[in-house]
């Protein structure tokens, strides 16, 4: 038997509410040698605060931005009860000022200055405010996708108002305003998309041009085997420095003139053209019903028919239109030597194969759009497909149909130097990469997977072994991840970009391996958020990439809102009955002068994982958030909101500490730390921070007790009212 003491003398002000209270509670409970050993650290320094029902209810909010805007005023309060409102605004500085070292040019060790984003730097050095604007963004995003007309144009324009290039200036062409005619319409968009991206590659000389166009593929896809970095880091900085002299305004022109070849409403018109008599071209089996040469390309539309097109044996085409049937599409890359590709499939269970890089709606040093209307389709490729870009543009709309995309490196929705955007309108879709995948956004690059509806499933990792193996401070097992909205850096080569998925309606499944869901590394920014469904985040991935049994043990190392090294990262999830599971390093945390959050907003939840720092944790100078807002939720394990006060990356107390928070407004909730409801508790030094509040709509439930404890207590109360009644007397 072991008895725990906790104990609190403390004045906690709630929203301007200053609420005195104290109390000394003692639990007495059997605990094995091996909990004994497993909580040991993180009964140091405990204290407990247990509310007056006045204080404990939790404000009402109806929409994600008024619930985070309860959370920014936890956090607050919490800083100023225990005097450490300082301390994080040393945090803040000590930050900016790390970041102000390397700058432009400059370098600190690894930490290099060049690719860096505005927005990235705003981030870092305003961390009190990112909760509220990550939700913000990311809602946005959401909001203006949704919208069949106009919105991939508008989601395109927040996402340029990111990436340090001007606002377009050219306005698009509209269908039905400019002309009535489809052919015409398509003929017009090609024209401009050719000219933006020959206004986007003028910068550079012709012998660059040629130096990245052997070098791209090979030494920032085939060469690694590893995420944090590149195998020849010499030629990726070299690399790097050349791309960041590409006009990316420009590239982002060529997206959004682009955009309404997506409208569902331009595409019915589209679908309704007649059938010329047949013609025969070159790399198409089937039917071909019109040829169109332009001055900036050919155009192609073929038949109602099934059709199977080697693309890459039509060189000369830069527009294939198809008007129905089960067709087949082989390869399809997109290069300086054919710099642009659309391709509009009306209808039909279609395929679309490959193993070369740039395909399936992606380019390197190239514009690539892919347009899919209707039917259950498959895409398989290799490298660098399925709407990923390197120094170039990556689109892929898919409206409808049970969909399955099966990719290996830098796939579905992946940018480097660009923009890379997948978008899946409908169906229950499947979605497998190994490394750089779903929603990557890499130096210079903004990608992003959205699927708006559907039961989904998304797997990334389960192929290289991960870096963190040979760790010599906290060797690790699993596999490398590096997906599912992440914004990743690479060391000593360049700062990371922005990564992004949003997931719709629908319960879905989540499998991933380092490094991913919701993650910002080498500062980088990195967003996941689904808005709908009761959703599994499994966390490592259940079987290997082949679909084979796993050679590693399962383990899974930073994922759902994390940031590492410099980085931000954000996780919701905005309904539903959730489970996160994890290993170490996830489910909002922040290591390094990082800042980490995972965002709940309703459901009952359980959030599990088996190691330290996981739910609401700082680590070596780190602002760690949990915030869960409404439902019966359950927490696994013994870290919830746990601040080591051990930094050893940084000095104290320069860098400020770490700052660790376990926010949760509303239901009965369970701790693995045995922490009570409605409570606030110290865990581990002064920065962690364990908040519970019930809701207003729901009155905690007092205590049952035994008939046998109600007798001892009747008889108690009886021998101090005859004990009374004789000192009366």
């Amino acid at each position: 038997m072991r008895l725990r003491w906790q104990t609190a003398v403390r004045t906690v002000p709630f929203y301007g509410l200053m609420i005195g209270c104290g109390i000394l509670a003692q639990t007495g409970e059997s605990v094995s040698a091996d909990e004994t050993d497993a909580r040991s650290e993180f009964e140091i320094g405990k204290t407990l605060v247990v509310l007056p029902a006045s204080a404990s209810t939790k404000p009402v909010a109806n929409t994600p931005a008024s619930k985070i805007a309860i959370l920014d005023k936890e956090i607050q309060a919490g800083l100023r009860d225990r005097k450490l409102s300082q301390n994080l605004l040393q945090f803040q500085n000590y930050t900016g000022y790390q970041l102000n070292l390397s700058t432009g040019t400059r370098r600190v060790n690894e930490v290099t200055g060049n690719c860096r984003l505005d927005w990235y730097d705003h981030l870092m050095r305003n961390p009190l405010t990112t909760p509220a604007e990550s939700e913000a963004f990311t809602r946005r995003l959401f909001e203006s996708i949704q919208n069949d007309h106009r919105g991939l144009e508008r989601t395109l324009a927040i996402a340029r108002s990111k990436m340090d290039v001007p606002l377009k200036t050219e306005a698009n062409v509209r269908f039905g305003e400019s002309t009535n005619d489809p052919l015409t319409f398509v003929s017009d968009i090609l024209e401009r998309v050719q000219r933006s991206h020959t206004q986007s590659l003028a910068p550079l000389t012709p012998a660059e041009l040629s130096q990245l166009q052997r070098e791209l593929y090979p030494i920032l896809v085939s060469q690694n085997d590893v995420g944090y970095t590149l195998a020849n880091r010499g030629r990726g900085r070299r690399i790097c420095d050349m791309l960041e002299k590409i006009d990316r305004g420009s590239l982002h022109d060529a997206a959004e003139t682009m955009a309404p070849l997506a409208d569902r409403d331009f595409l019915s018109q589209l679908k309704r053209l007649p059938e010329d008599s047949p013609i025969r071209v070159a790399g198409v089996s089937g039917s071909v019903v019109k040829k169109i040469e332009t001055a900036a390309g050919t155009i192609i539309v073929g038949g109602r028919g099934s059709n199977t097109y080697d693309l890459d044996a039509m060189s000369d085409v830069n527009v294939v239109i198809d008007l129905g049937g089960n067709d087949v599409y082989r390869e399809g890359t997109v290069s300086l030597d054919r710099p642009v590709l659309i391709t509009i499939d009306l209808a039909g269970n279609d395929s679309y194969t490959g193993t070369k890089p740039g395909i399936q709606g992606s380019a390197i040093l190239g514009v690539a759009m892919l347009v899919d209307l209707e039917g259950n389709d498959t895409y398989q490729a290799k490298d660098m497909a399925q709407a990923s870009c390197l120094g170039g543009v990556g689109m892929l709309v898919d409206h409808g149909g049970h969909d399955r995309y099966t990719g290996f490196r830098r796939v579905q929705g992946q940018a480097f130097a660009g923009i890379g955007l997948l978008l899946d309108r409908d169906g229950n879709d499947q979605y497998r990469g190994a490394m750089w995948t779903q929603g990557m956004g890499c130096p210079l690059g903004f990608g992003m997977l959205v699927d708006l509806d559907g039961k989904d499933h998304y797997y990334t990792g389960g192929y290289f072994i991960c870096s963190y193996a040979d760790d010599e401070d906290n060797p690790t097992p699993g596999y490398e991840g590096w997906g599912q909205g992440v914004g990743a850096g690479l060391r000593s080569v360049a700062s990371g970009g922005i990564g992004v998925m949003l997931d719709g309606d629908g319960d879905d499944i989540y499998e991933f391996d380092y490094l991913s869901h919701g993650g910002g590394y080498w500062l980088g920014l990195g967003f996941a958020r689904d808005f709908g469904g009761n959703d599994q985040r499994v966390g490592a991935t259940v079987k290997s990439f082949s679909g084979g049994r796993r050679g590693e043990p399962l383990f899974q190392r930073f994922g759902m809102g994390f940031g590492c090294h410099y980085a931000a990262g954000f996780c919701f999830d905005d309904e539903g009955n959730d489970t996160y599971n994890g290993t170490i390093m996830g489910l909002g945390h922040a290591w390094d002068a990082s800042i980490g959050l995972l965002s709940d907003f309703s459901g009952n939840d359980q959030y599990s994982s088996k190691g330290k720092t996981t739910q609401g944790n700082g680590s070596q100078a780190g602002l760690g958030i949990l915030f869960d807002y409404d439902g019966d939720d359950r927490y696994r394990n013994y870290s919830q909101g746990y601040a080591s006060s051990s930094i050893s990356y940084h000095e104290m107390p320069h860098c400020g500490g770490n700052f660790s928070f376990l926010v949760d407004h509303g239901g009965t909730d369970g701790y693995g730390s045995r922490v009570r409801n409605n409570s606030i508790s110290r865990r581990g030094s002064t920065g962690g921070f364990l908040i519970d509040r019930y809701s207003p709509e729901v009155k905690p439930t007092p205590k049952k007790t035994s008939q046998s404890t109600q007798r001892r207590r009747t008889a108690t109360n009886q021998t101090q009212q005859r004990t009374y009644s004789r000192r009366k007397r």
